[in-house]
């Protein structure tokens, strides 16, 4: 089936009946959380409106959606406790509507509505598009819609888009997966890889960068084979120059590669493009070429090795993360080893580590000599133990260097009651950064309690957006303190069009007016973004 370019038309709400309220949950990785931001999108230009934070932390939201994950064990208990949990409030709350989307309800589909009954819609991950239709026509017929795709219906990116930041956004530049790694469901939930065009990709990017945003993460199953479906093999390291061409652009990342296919030419593009960040998640999967190979993994561990070696040559300071699954079917302890070998090898900076659950639907699922829990679970607290001590190590090495921080949105729990902000390093380290003393604090109030949004600025408070050049002063194995020091302190703050947009955003949100923030650059806009590939219009 060809994918449709055109814009999909989306039910009005009625405008005489009360405004309805939405939620969107995400479970899973960096692709829910962008698909999230289009079933927002969709929602609110179908007249819904976000729920308060209030409302949607106590589920009083009219119309919540959960945007499931399937690639591990725990992603149905996760969904059907989030259902679970929503029943009790739709029994008290007439009209209420549960939504159930992405790859999870791909897989099991009209099964969802049979083992929770009260969910209303369930669409997959071809069909975002159909979300605010089939809630209408749930509502009107008073009968759950179950509606899964097998090809994909409309490019994601073509939909409208509720940016969650203002400040760093997401641009798909594939969904899909051509690969056929034995653990893995996604291809099968996914579908086969689409490549968009590298001119609509840019496009996006500089929409984005209009807007007020200086970082993007540049998103698909596997970014180095981007192109092939178009036929250039080269294309994926084209685009991360092209990006550096794009004024305003500060910051890009992408995620995630495939060592399969990584190419000297995308580690040269890494290290000559200004604003291509010394960061690579690179999965490893297991450091056994044994495993590997039962995985379908086309590389092998020396391999793997070979490329970190390259990418550290040009970029030195590059922090690299990685994934891992333990236990996977007939892994022994020699091959265990192997991967604890290749670990200490790799230096880390963190790891995301996973125990091997078998996946309904894929090969591995079926392969002999499944491990006993107890040898899987040994063998994972062996492997997180090490970890942890080299993400130790390496954080430990970053003690007195100055680094340039990108302040974040509410990224650090304990930052009202430290006095200070959090944002990532150009290596994607997080950072707490302490606030000087006079400075006022940030949380606690909003509006115009908020200091950030003062009409007398301190120039010493960053808002999220904003740059802040400091030193480490101390380590921990995932994050980095940049406390103030009376003797050679370095703290600089530098204002930024992505911090302009952030209050531009929160003045609009709270009612305050369209007061000029802007320290020279003008307020993006803070309504709803709507990006991507050409639309057709409709006569």
């Amino acid at each position: 089936m060809s994918t449709r370019t055109e814009t999909p038309v989306l039910p009005a709400v009625d405008a005489t009946a009360d405004v309805r309220t939405y939620a969107v949950r995400t479970l899973g990785c960096q692709m829910n959380v962008h698909d999230s931001e289009h079933m927002a999108g969709m929602l609110e230009q179908a007249g819904y409106v976000r729920a308060s934070a209030a409302d949607e932390a106590a589920s009083r939201a009219d119309v919540v959606v959960i945007n499931t994950c399937a690639v591990r064990e725990n992603a149905a208990s996760k969904l059907y406790g989030n259902l679970g949990q929503l029943a009790e409030m739709k029994r008290s709350r007439p009209g209420m509507q549960i939504a159930v989307g992405g790859c999870l309800a791909q897989k099991d589909r009209a099964g969802i509505v049979e083992r929770a009954p009260w969910v209303d819609v369930v669409f997959g991950t071809h069909n975002l598009d159909a979300l605010p239709v089939l809630l209408e026509r749930a509502r009107h017929n008073e009968k759950a819609q179950v509606e899964i795709a097998e090809s994909l219906q409309v490019f994601p990116s073509t939909l409208p888009t509720r940016r969650e930041s203002v400040y760093a956004g997401w641009v798909s530049i594939s969904v899909g997966c051509n690969n056929t790694c034995t653990f893995c469901i996604v291809p099968h939930l996914r579908g086969k890889e689409r490549d968009r065009r590298p001119g609509q990709v840019l496009a996006e990017v500089e929409a984005l960068v209009a807007q007020g945003a200086i970082e993007v993460t540049l998103l698909g199953q596997n970014v180095n084979s981007y192109g092939v479906e178009f036929g250039d093999r080269g294309a994926f390291a084209k685009l991360l120059r092209a990006c550096g061409q794009i004024e305003g652009l500060e910051r890009v990342r992408f995620t995630s590669p495939h060592p399969a296919a990584f190419t000297d030419d995308v580690i040269d593009a890494m290290a000559q493009t200004h604003n291509v960040m010394p960061q690579l998640h690179f999965p490893l999967q297991s450091g056994s070429d044994r495993v590997l190979r039962a995985m379908r993994r086309s590389y092998r561990s020396e391999k793997f090795l070979a490329i970190l070696d390259k990418v550290r040559a040009q970029l030195p300071d590059a922090a690299v993360s990685t994934d891992i699954i333990v236990g996977f079917p007939g892994e022994t302890e020699e091959d265990f080893l192997e991967t604890l070998r290749v670990v200490e090898a790799a230096r880390f900076t963190n790891a995301f580590t996973f125990q091997y659950s078998p996946r309904p639907g894929t090969p591995a699922a079926d392969l002999p000599d499944q491990l006993p829990k107890e040898v899987v679970q040994e063998r994972f607290e062996r492997l997180v133990a090490l970890q942890d001590r080299i993400s130790e190590e390496e954080s430990a090495r970053q003690l007195g260097r100055t680094v340039e921080v990108l302040v974040g949105e509410g990224a650090g729990r304990k930052d009202d009651a430290s006095h200070r902000v959090t944002g990532r390093a150009r290596d994607n380290r997080l950072v707490h950064v302490a606030l000087p003393d006079g400075v006022a604090r940030v949380g606690g109030g909003a509006g115009a309690a908020d200091a950030r949004l003062a009409e007398e600025l301190d120039p010493r408070l960053p808002r999220p957006g904003d740059l802040v050049v400091t030193r480490v002063t101390r380590t921990a194995p995932h994050h980095l303190v940049a406390d103030r020091s009376e003797v050679d302190d370095v703290y600089e703050v530098r204002r930024t069009r992505a911090g302009d947009a952030w209050v531009a955003r929160e003045r609009a949100r709270l009612g305050l007016g369209g007061d000029d923030h802007s320290h020279g650059a003008a307020p993006a806009s803070v309504g709803p973004i709507t990006l991507g590939l050409p639309t057709v219009r409709r006569a």
